[in-house]
């Protein structure tokens, strides 16, 4: 009887600590995957918007090491050679990436392409699964619905965005649903017509939101994941001042706050999000340029830190990273910092898996450069690290083998 009586306490203590510990690992998801190993992989444009060749042909790949007090990233060179790989997507299962291809003309058509690739994750490699049309010029975005059986693509010359089913080989199949966007708004120079220019589904995949730059639109779709449809929501879109150009979108991790990154007016649109209903209610704006700058300015990359506390938006002109601290409860803005991401026009940029580091693409002047994350204020801290490849535009991580 003694026995089994310390049996059961030991039992019971081993359980109480086995408690304790995964809560550790639930308030501190960041910290317990710093000693793994990365690939991060780079979408680049391999020719400017006036066709003159950047020097680089696709896909670039290194392998990051964030488990000591600095990052470690060590190049590995081209991965895989493709037109324009302007915005990369890896699927949940870390087998395959796909790039949109940023083109004007495919197979003689008005469309960009996709193009998926599977993923050799102990030596980076990037192997060529096959590639279809996007449906429209000069797709931009792409990402996966959170069951990873569809893609989501935005055109922007296009106009439109698209899904694409995923089949089990990996190779991407052509379009299940295209939605063709109208209209136009103020600036006859930019927003003559529609230009989508993001395209995500929420946290419960019931709706997909997509950000148009031509007409001043966040709208608003119910998808489908079962055949990859895209139904007008109702009310079927937000409406943004006009010259706005929203460009990007960053969700809340909590689900309740939605935040758009405004290319024209320099500006973040915070909204309140409906998750039942699928509704954007405006809840602030904010600029994401100093008072004293007075040159000119296109935003680029919004994303709100792992730990939910802060919200990061990119300026090419004033070439910064603006950084937010978010209001838990009403899920305001306040401004914490702008700091010079040491080069020129940086668009896309990405945390590590582990939230301590930042690292911004800076696409003219050819360098990823490295920040480190206080997590406790936001602020960025220049590491005096950077790697160089040409035009980068688009990082993505996916866990090493």
């Amino acid at each position: 009887m003694h026995v089994k009586k310390a049996l059961r306490v030991l039992a019971a203590a081993s359980f109480i600590l086995f408690s304790i510990l995964q809560t550790g690992f639930a308030k501190n998801p960041a910290k317990h995957t710093a000693d793994k190993k990365f690939l991060l992989y780079v979408g680049t444009y391999t020719s400017d918007e006036n066709h003159k060749d950047t020097g680089s042909k696709g896909i670039y790949a290194f392998r990051v090491d964030e488990s000591g007090d600095k990052l470690q990233i060590e190049p590995l060179g081209l991965e895989a050679e493709t037109l324009n790989p302007s915005f990369l997507a890896v699927d949940p299962s870390r087998k395959f990436l796909y790039a949109v291809n940023e083109l004007s003309q495919y197979k003689g058509a008005s469309s960009g392409s996709v193009t998926a690739f599977a993923i050799d994750r102990k030596t980076a490699k990037l192997s060529y699964l096959n590639e279809v049309a996007s449906r429209g010029a000069d797709p931009c975005y792409i990402s996966f619905d959170k069951t990873g059986k569809y893609a989501l693509v935005a055109n922007y010359t296009g106009g439109s965005v698209a899904t694409f089913p995923v089949l089990n080989d990996g190779q991407v199949g052509e379009a299940a649903a295209f939605v063709q966007h109208t209209g136009k708004s103020i600036r006859p120079d930019r927003q003559e017509g529609p230009h989508a220019h993001w395209i995500e589904t929420a946290a419960d995949n019931r709706y997909a939101l997509a950000a148009d730059l031509g007409l001043d639109e966040i709208l608003v779709y119910r998808f489908n994941a079962a055949d990859g449809s895209l139904l007008a929501n109702l009310p079927a879109f937000a409406k943004l001042a006009g010259g706005t150009g929203p460009r990007h979108v960053a969700f809340h991790p909590n689900g309740k706050f939605v935040y758009v990154v405004d290319e024209l007016n320099s500006t973040v649109n915070a909204f309140t999000y409906d998750a039942q209903r699928g509704v954007l209610k405006p809840l602030q704006t904010i600029s994401t340029l100093p008072k004293e700058f007075s040159g000119s300015n296109d935003t680029a990359e919004i994303h709100v830190h792992p730990n939910c506390k802060f919200v990061y938006a990119s300026n090419r002109g004033h070439d910064s990273i603006v950084v937010y601290a978010i209001d838990p409860e009403g899920g305001f803005l306040t401004t914490v910092q702008d700091i010079s991401t040491q080069g020129k026009t940086p668009r896309n940029f990405e945390f590590d898996p582990s939230g301590r580091w930042l690292l911004a693409a800076n696409e003219d002047s050819g360098t990823i450069v490295i920040f480190s994350v206080d997590e406790k204020t936001g602020k960025l801290t220049p590491t005096g690290q950077s790697v160089s490849v040409p035009a980068p535009v688009s990082l993505r991580f996916v866990a090493a083998e």
